[in-house]
């Protein structure tokens, strides 16, 4: 009888985190889909993630990484957002008080889990945060890649909304290369097109 009440109370908590994280679906990122229609939301950004980490795989720096917790971090890596909101990835200031209010996030969301499931949840978002396995160096770099194709495929939408330039495109994912040499090649060649093809100022 024990058993059953524990259990039910575990489902209970469960339902509730799936509930809490719809909000994630009205987080809309500065980024436009591919096709230009509208801007695409957080838990979009995350499937599209959790994707590319499925399909390019093979491209990872380290050819032994655990694909099922790259899909986990994609996944889950934006959640907190739901209480701190996008941060634009050229917005500085931004980023620094995001971190903190992120942290929070985390802590409040992955919380609404049964115990066992939010450590595991909270350490996946810690993960990906520092980037310093090889998994978070691979799912960081599709966070980083995706922006770059919708830029790349929207004319450059983003970048000339906010001034961004080339110095500050490469800059900014650089850190693509810890995860994949080849999905950086790729970066680097997207951001050259972008530059001939005057998506993208040259500075």
């Amino acid at each position: 009888q024990m058993q059953v009440i524990m259990d039910k109370k575990k489902l209970r908590k469960q339902i509730e985190f799936i509930e809490e994280i719809d909000k994630l679906k009205s987080i809309i990122r500065r980024t436009r889909l591919l096709d230009d229609s509208r801007y695409e939301n957080d838990a979009e950004h995350s499937w599209h993630l959790a994707m590319m980490a499925i399909v390019l795989s093979e491209h990872a720096n380290d050819k032994n990484i655990d694909l099922l917790k790259v899909i986990k971090m994609l996944l889950i890596h934006d959640i907190p957002e739901i209480d701190a909101g996008d941060t634009f990835l050229y917005d500085k200031d931004g980023r620094i008080d995001s971190v903190e209010n992120e942290k929070k996030g985390a802590e409040r969301i992955f919380s609404i889990l049964p115990s066992g499931m939010t450590e595991e949840l909270i350490g996946l978002w810690e993960e990906f945060e520092k980037k310093k396995t090889p998994e978070a160096k691979f799912a960081g770099a599709l966070d980083r890649l995706e922006p770059l194709l919708q830029n790349y495929n929207t004319g450059g939408h983003a970048w000339k909304k906010h001034g961004i330039v080339r110095s500050q495109v490469e800059k900014n994912n650089l850190t693509i290369v810890h995860g994949s040499q080849t999905l950086w090649d790729l970066a680097q060649s997207l951001i050259d097109e972008s530059v001939e093809k005057e998506y993208l100022e040259d500075s």
